[in-house]
């Protein structure tokens, strides 16, 4: 089920203003009032406000994805060595995070970091291990803060190095890296898994570089537990 925000549209002038607003009625008072989900995202105070259809896809929502299987947590224990593993985060902390980053983290990775593990030496990404949450691997470009509760700026792959039209400083390029995702680790130095948070393509697993970023391993990407299971067959991502 996904909330309906019904906000002040004097306030909202761009996407930008949108997610601020949002944001703010997720952590606390805000002139921001909730709707029966059968209204759609609309104005109050008279002024209509028009959302693109890519906000209404990457709406905030107020629960959290269904508990993932025992299965699938069983399987995520096997895959992950117990010696390998640092410390599970807990549901308390998992939540502080969520609320000071404005996101809620796709299962069964949320669910993954506050009973498991959050992060473990042996197993994905090939460089170090997977990442615990919000660290960045020592290869990552120094590209500022990261904003996982903004939506994450693609729909399908982009090579940007491939693009003829694109500006080098065109603002995609740096957001594929710090909007909408946590990373999960890094490859051979200079590519790094993603795990999208917000955004119409949340939940799946993404892999960024220099020269673009595209789903894993195509258009049909992998969540998190498909990521892991295909490094844990140890066959080739890309194959």
């Amino acid at each position: 089920m996904t909330m309906i925000y019904v906000v002040d549209g004097g306030r909202i002038h761009s996407l930008e203003d949108f997610w601020l607003v949002i944001g703010e009625a997720v952590d606390g008072p805000g002139p921001v009032r909730w709707s029966p989900p059968s209204g759609g995202i609309t104005a109050g105070r008279g002024r209509e406000s028009v959302v693109s259809a890519f906000c209404q896809h990457a709406a905030v929502t107020a629960v959290h994805d269904q508990l993932p299987a025992e299965a699938t947590l069983d399987f995520l224990r096997s895959a992950f060595p117990p010696e390998g593993r640092e410390p599970a985060l807990g549901h308390e902390a998992i939540a502080a995070w969520e609320a000071e980053n404005r996101v809620v983290l796709p299962e069964p990775y949320r669910t993954f970091v506050a009973e498991i593990s959050n992060g473990s030496s042996l197993g994905p990404a090939g460089d170090g291990g997977l990442q615990p949450l919000g660290r960045l691997p020592d290869s990552w470009p120094d590209l500022g803060p990261r904003w996982p509760g903004k939506p994450f700026p693609l729909r399908a792959a982009w090579h940007w190095e491939d693009d003829e039209d694109v500006d080098p400083e065109d603002p995609r390029i740096e957001a594929a890296f710090t909007i909408g995702s946590v990373v999960l680790g890094s490859e051979d130095g200079q590519s790094f898994w993603l795990l999208l948070t917000m955004g119409p393509r949340r939940g799946e697993v993404w892999m960024v570089a220099d020269v673009g970023a595209i789903p894993a391993p195509g258009q049909q990407a992998w969540g998190f537990e498909e990521w892991v299971r295909r490094w844990h067959t140890g066959d080739y991502w890309w194959d």
